[in-house]
């Protein structure tokens, strides 16, 4: 497993699903749908995105941190 950054390049809108998708070893698209397909339940999944956007480092940043 990788560490948990949102990469610089193959992001859609905040490199969210991104990251997860190379975290946990699927492809973004997966996990994309996975996420589209979870907003059709109940629960807060649209404020956790916004909420993983903001406190997830960019790639960049993560490198230049260690």
């Amino acid at each position: 497993m990788t560490a948990l950054a949102r990469p610089a390049n193959g992001r859609m809108i905040g490199g969210v699903c991104a990251a997860l998708a190379r975290r946990f070893g699927t492809s973004a698209t997966t996990m994309r749908v996975i996420f589209v397909l979870s907003c059709l339940l109940p629960g807060p999944q649209f404020l956790l995105y916004i909420a993983l956007w903001i406190l997830l480092p960019s790639e960049e940043k993560a490198r230049t941190a260690w």
